[in-house]
């Protein structure tokens, strides 16, 4: 089974043994998430309605943090003697999927 879930204004399809990153939870290593999904399917049918998936629940359980590759945000303007430049960091969590229930 496969489901859609939200978090951190995103959405991700996931997937039981999955890791995924996502935005930071404030969550320590080893803790337990739980996620709303969107949608659940697997081979034989798609459940996609509010009242069906009222119940249903995506759990996983963090496995990590870190910050993803650097990025380079660079500002110009010619002929003004204007450059700016800055860099980023994104923070992120890994979270192994460990439970899709309906």
């Amino acid at each position: 089974m496969e489901a859609v879930i939200v978090t951190g204004g995103k959405q991700y399809r996931v997937k039981e043994g999955e890791v995924i990153r996502i935005e930071t939870l404030g969550v320590p290593r080893g803790g337990s998430v739980e996620f709303r999904p969107l949608l659940l399917y697997d081979q034989a049918r798609v459940v996609e309605d509010p009242r069906s998936l009222a119940g249903a629940r995506v759990v996983g359980e963090v496995v990590g943090e870190g910050k993803a590759r650097k990025i380079t945000v660079v500002k110009f303007k010619r002929r003004k003697n204007y450059r700016r430049t800055r860099g980023h960091r994104q923070p992120f969590v890994g979270v192994r999927i460990t439970k899709i229930e309906e």
